[in-house]
């Protein structure tokens, strides 16, 4: 059964924005949503996490939890979903002293 999607890719390259506006729905910049079945989403997935690089990609998609969705996401990323007592929250990674930038 086909269920809705949203799936943001922040710096990605032009290869992989161009796939996606072939299955989903491109409403801002590097935002897409659209309605596809658990495979495709899991295909377009794995095309999304191989290409990632340097960017960021996050998908949400419907689950059966407490919250509705889950989470993947893919590549540098400041925030990391972690699971607390079956909730979903987002972790953000501070800056380490050597990518901080010196006074």
């Amino acid at each position: 059964m086909a269920s809705m999607i949203v799936l943001s890719a922040t710096a990605v390259p032009d290869h992989l924005r161009g796939a996606l506006t072939r299955w989903l729905l491109e409403v801002t910049p590097q935002l897409y949503v659209g309605t596809v079945s658990a495979r495709v989403r899991d295909e377009l997935w794995s095309s999304v996490a191989a290409c990632t690089g340097d960017g960021m990609s996050v998908l949400a998609y419907p689950s059966d939890n407490e919250q509705g969705f889950d989470l993947r996401t893919a590549g540098t990323r400041r925030r990391t979903p972690v699971d607390f007592d079956g909730l979903t929250l987002v972790a953000f990674q501070t800056e380490s002293k050597e990518t901080a930038n010196p006074l």
